[in-house]
């Protein structure tokens, strides 16, 4: 099997690359597993092959035509994949929205997107669908997947995927050779991929990528980092999130290797455990994640397997310094490492699923030099990436034996970059998208002669390696005048098991303060062994002893900074930061304007010569319930 990397013309489209992997390996070689039933189940590129082409011939038979957008949602599966591989070899564009979008977010993007066609997966998806069909007058028709709870449903519109795939045989048979006719026309400069930022600022806006950009990211990625086509990668993400496509679509057709999908979200974790992917995508929130199960298990274990993880990650951080500053491991830590790989690295790299990586990518936000540096203790090849979904998920990324975790490493080939006079990251690839959908004028600000204006500030430092220092309207002034990053501070006071999340407070303020969200099963679990009663979240986080326990890890934070970011009040929140509230944003980015508004009362009273704070406010639920809270939380300083 072939490992070199298809050359990008201007009028190749990923589904000729599709066509051309196909006829490659057919039958030989399985394109995707699914476990399904506790059975992983393989299809093989022709399987492939064969479903996506009568889903488009289906597509085509009611009445899809070209540039025509097709909106789905719904867990990873193949079918979801199909479909949109069908949608772009018909020539139409595809567009991904979260699952969890609420009512309004999905009204919203069908609307504005003028999208003909809904897939959804479950009964959810297509009630989602069914509730804003009336205000959406360009939706046509809605396919759906599970026939789960479905069979009530005899709308004239409603077709299921199984129906599609029927319609599109009896397609094939009367033209044998209209599908690949179809795949011929198309044109790199064509859309293909329609996605909607997170709208921290204000509502999404449509980005609009063709195939050209997206190959091209994808081949210099890959030059950068080589895969195989035997190498195994799990798709868990969203694929609304630009990243999975990323790897999943733009670098998995490039390069031929499996894609593996989960059983169930809940099932993640243990799914990517037993296939041991060779590279592996995620936001720095799987990460934290991961470091805070083993901050767990750390704590339940015995003396001596404790004292065998101190000893074994005292050595890997040790180790992993050395790396960081280009140096030769001397040989007696070499030899120490090599034991501690034994005893405790690769136990726990396999629990994590990560003892086959070769390459681990972090992206879509800051990561803390603390998680980093646990990581490449472990031995695990973790990079950070940089990029947005506007220059098609990758712009910058470390090379191997070059990494340095307060930056994002260098840009990849055929990105250009340049700092502007205020600081903004400025960078020109063939991958910066052609626009925003129907808003000219924020695509005149954005490509300004070839160049994406990113919108964050940083500079390049003495190595050539990208230092992103925040989003521009996030940069923090301190008392004494210095900016200052809060993205650093949060990714810092996260790296603590019993915090969940940070919001840091104090732009031109006479000092820091903090809005901290602990995590409910770890300080529970704690609080049950120190017999502290509590019923729910909110009882929980206001319990004198759990603000003494997050005030520690709060001034174990404060140690390493500068006198004037060193926070010195916080205040536990009722609740966890939640998309479902507008707070988060579906990629797990906070969004600042936001929660500033809703919580002014806390940052008012944080800054003021008092000990608790009263908040009435709502909270709102993913099904659209809502529920009315009223209570008090304790504000406490931060004491040397």
């Amino acid at each position: 099997m072939s490992n070199q990397l298809p050359s990008i013309s201007k009028d190749l489209t990923m589904p000729k690359l599709f066509l051309e992997k196909c006829r490659e390996y057919g039958s030989s070689k399985v394109a995707m597993r699914e476990k399904e039933f506790g059975i992983w189940k393989p299809f093989t590129w022709q399987d492939y092959l064969e479903n996506v082409k009568y889903l488009s011939l289906g597509l085509i038979s009611l009445g899809l035509e070209k540039g025509d957008r097709v909106a789905l949602m719904g867990d990873n599966r193949p079918e979801g994949l199909w479909v949109e591989m069908a949608a772009l070899c018909a020539g139409g564009v595809g567009l991904w929205l979260f699952q969890e979008s609420m009512l309004d977010e999905v009204k919203y993007i069908i609307d504005h997107s003028d999208a003909r066609f809904f897939v959804g997966e479950t009964q959810e998806e297509v009630d989602k669908a069914m509730a804003i069909k009336d205000e959406c007058p360009r939706l046509e028709r809605i396919v759906w997947d599970d026939p789960k709870g479905m069979r009530t449903y005899d709308q004239d519109f409603l077709c299921s995927i199984q129906k599609l795939k029927e319609i599109g045989r009896e397609k094939d048979e009367q033209d044998p050779g209209q599908f690949e006719r179809m795949i011929r026309e198309g044109s790199g400069q064509d859309v293909c991929l329609q996605f909607y930022t997170s709208g921290t600022t204000g509502l999404p806006k449509g980005v609009l990528l063709t195939h050209w950009n997206m190959l091209t990211m994808g081949r210099n990625l890959m030059t950068v980092d080589p895969c195989t086509p035997e190498d195994d990668f799990v798709s868990y993400l969203p694929f609304a999130w630009i990243g999975e496509q990323m790897m999943s679509i733009s670098c998995g057709l490039q390069i031929g290797y499996t894609i593996n999908f989960p059983e169930e979200p809940s099932t993640n974790m243990d799914n990517i455990r037993e296939i041991g992917p060779h590279v592996m995508f995620a936001p720095p929130r799987l990460y934290e994640g991961m470091t805070r199960s083993v901050q767990v298990k750390y704590m339940d274990s015995s003396w001596i397997k404790r004292k065998i993880y101190e000893i074994g990650t005292k050595v890997g951080y040790k180790a992993a310094e050395y790396k960081f500053e280009k140096k030769s491991i001397p040989l007696y830590l070499q030899c120490l490492n090599f034991l501690a790989y034994w005893l405790m690295q690769k136990k726990l790299k396999d629990h994590l699923g990560l003892c086959r990586v070769k390459h681990a990518y972090t992206g879509g936000g800051a990561m803390g030099p603390d998680h980093f540096r646990f990581f490449h203790a472990l031995g695990v090849n973790l990079k950070q990436i940089y990029g947005q979904t506007e220059v098609a998920g990758i712009a910058f990324v470390h090379r191997d034996g070059d990494i340095k975790f307060d930056t994002v490493g260098t840009p990849i080939p055929q990105t250009e970059v340049s700092i502007a006079e205020d600081g903004e990251i400025l960078c020109k690839s063939p991958s910066v998208f052609i626009g925003y959908y129907k808003n000219e004028e924020a695509t005149r600000k954005t490509i300004k002669d070839g160049w994406l204006y990113t919108g964050d500030k940083g500079f390049i430092d003495e190595d050539g390696h990208l230092v992103v220092f925040d989003r521009s309207k996030d940069v923090m002034t301190l008392s004494d005048g210095r900016p200052f990053s809060p993205q650093y501070l949060e990714t810092r006071l996260k790296f603590s098991p019993y915090i969940q999340e940070a919001w840091v407070v104090g732009h031109e303020k006479e000092y820091i303060t903090a809005v901290l969200c602990i995590d409910y099963s770890v300080v529970g679990k704690w609080a049950d062994e120190k017999k502290i009663n509590y019923t729910s979240y909110s009882e929980l986080s206001q319990k004198p002893r759990v603000y003494d326990l997050v005030g520690e890890q709060v001034r174990t934070v404060n140690k390493d900074l500068p006198d004037p970011a060193k926070v010195r009040k916080f205040v536990n929140l009722y609740k966890v930061f939640d998309a479902d509230d507008e707070e988060l944003t579906r990629t797990s980015k906070l969004k600042r304007a936001f929660v500033e508004k809703r919580y002014q009362d806390i940052v008012q009273a944080l800054y003021q010569n008092t000990d608790s704070v009263h908040m009435d406010t709502t909270i709102t639920y993913e099904d659209g319930r809502e529920q009315h809270i009223k209570t008090d939380l304790r504000i406490q300083e931060v004491g040397e």
